[in-house]
């Protein structure tokens, strides 16, 4: 999708205040973009849709850094790229510590399933401070969490019970679970 630059510019102005609806704007404009760069590059759907879920989420975190001189395509493929050869070296790291002693016939069997820390963290809350924690957040990120955990609802029900893309249900919720770790953090500081 082609979009003027300088309406591209004014909806990146207008996420870096927060406004929600140039989030959105955002995300659906590259969306497509940075998966089929991921999808070229892992061969993998469910790993090219993870790492572009942690695109967005990183590049929204760190909006306020992008630069108005440089293209904002080639600033997510870059955090793309990034993150993935992060994940690459942990995973070598990973699969190298557990294989020591192992023929390298297993290393390909090798499946990481810890969860990541602000999954830990939520659940190690006792229910009644999790939902005190959870009523803190913004109420679209309380209804993501009630309706993924609570409910038992799949991304796509997700999607069309808020009548939203799923692309967007699935940042919302890995917004919402990073502000619900950082809530529990303060907390427990």
């Amino acid at each position: 999708m082609e979009v003027n630059s300088d309406a591209l510019l004014n909806q990146i102005e207008k996420a870096k205040e927060g406004d929600q609806a140039a989030f959105k704007f955002l995300l659906d404009t590259f969306w497509v973009e940075v998966y089929s760069f991921q999808l070229k590059r892992t061969r993998n759907e469910a790993d090219a849709e993870d790492i572009t879920i942690q695109t967005f989420s990183k590049a929204f975190d760190k909006l306020k850094t992008f630069n108005a001189n440089y293209v904002f395509k080639t600033w997510l493929i870059t955090i793309s790229k990034n993150i993935h050869i992060d994940l690459i070296r942990k995973n070598k790291t990973s699969i190298r510590a557990n294989t020591a002693d192992s023929s390298m016939e297993n290393v390909h069997e090798i499946m990481d399933e810890t969860p990541s820390m602000e999954d830990t963290l939520i659940k190690e809350q006792h229910l009644a401070q999790l939902l005190s924690d959870i009523k803190q957040l913004k109420p679209p990120y309380q209804e993501v969490i009630n309706l993924r955990y609570f409910q038992e609802k799949s991304y796509k029900e997700i999607a069309a019970f808020l009548d939203e893309p799923m692309s967007n249900i699935k940042v919302k919720l890995l917004r919402a679970k990073k502000l619900l770790a950082q809530i529990i953090e303060s907390r427990k500081a």
